[in-house]
């Protein structure tokens, strides 16, 4: 019989063997649900959330697997949104699981990912990539929606393009002719879906979007209006000096924080559970929440 976890601490540290943000093949990341679960196991992450892109198709994959290892699997998914015309994400943690206006929300959301994926694939045919919906696919090797990381692959192996960063280069960077634009919902309206799941809005690694200190402050004020309860103050590794400072804005607006790797696959720089350590701050971290007490107990 495993044993049973210590509970989570009151404070940030650098090595709680806990990570709230992961991606498996259920949307962009290389691993199976059952697969992560078992690197995590691995390297000593005893408690994550799964948070694929607009789904939560693999969640129940690795509840399962990793009740079995003796560790806890917080159901999740991270969203995308619109925010003054900036591309926002958005992750969800799910005490409940998917409930209430989350699950058409989702559904919306997919069917937004797959129109993204057919017209990608006009635009990439017309290049001369042939049966480019058809080539993703094979790339991705699931059902699951279509990125542009898939058609970035199918370039790659039509000979098209010799690796990955001159596929986005030429065709599917920013302006480039497989650049297309999903008009994702406002930020205010998944919030409020994620609410009326009764889960946590928690704002996706708010360091990445390249905003200035003052625009970043304006997006964390939006995202508390609308509902947000915490934002990621650890997300992978980041800037020690731009995260102290990213504590400060959280602390001024009462807003909890949540820590993650945004692990997507082996080999790269990010693993489970590995990010930088955290800013010494008075930042409530978002697993003191009230509906996340059976998750840290």
């Amino acid at each position: 019989m495993s044993q049973p976890l210590p509970p989570l601490p009151d404070t940030f540290d650098a090595d709680l063997g806990l990570d709230l943000h992961m991606h498996s093949t259920a949307s962009d990341g290389a691993l199976s649900p059952q697969a992560l679960t078992d690197i995590c196991h691995a390297k000593g992450v005893t408690r994550f959330s799964l948070t694929d892109h607009d789904t939560v198709a693999g969640v129940a994959e690795a509840q399962h697997h990793a009740e079995s290892l003796g560790m806890r699997c917080l159901a999740g998914s991270e969203l995308s949104t619109l925010w003054r015309g900036i591309g926002i994400h958005v992750v969800a943690l799910l005490p409940e699981g998917a409930s209430g206006a989350l699950i058409p929300g989702l559904e919306a959301q997919a069917q937004a990912r797959v129109a993204r994926a057919q017209e990608i694939a006009r635009r990439l045919e017309k290049i001369g990539l042939e049966d480019a919906l058809a080539r993703a696919r094979e790339q991705a090797g699931s059902e699951r929606p279509l990125g542009r990381p898939d058609f970035a692959k199918a370039l790659v192996a039509a000979g098209l393009v010799p690796d990955m960063p001159t596929a986005f280069k030429k065709y599917l960077g920013a302006g480039k002719p497989g650049d297309v634009k999903t008009h994702w919902p406002y930020l205010s309206e998944v919030v409020e879906w994620i609410r009326d799941s009764q889960g946590i809005a928690v704002l996706a690694h708010p360091l990445r979007y390249r905003l200035t200190h003052r625009k970043r402050s304006q997006l964390l004020d939006s995202f508390r209006e609308a509902g947000g309860e915490a934002a990621e103050l650890i997300s992978g590794h980041q800037n020690a000096d731009v995260g102290r400072d990213l504590a400060r804005q959280l602390e001024a607006r009462d807003l909890m924080g949540s820590q993650g790797s945004d692990f997507h696959y082996p080999g790269g720089p990010l693993a489970p559970g590995v990010m930088s350590a955290p800013p010494r701050c008075s930042v409530t971290p978002v697993w003191r929440h009230p509906r996340l007490a059976r998750f840290a107990a």
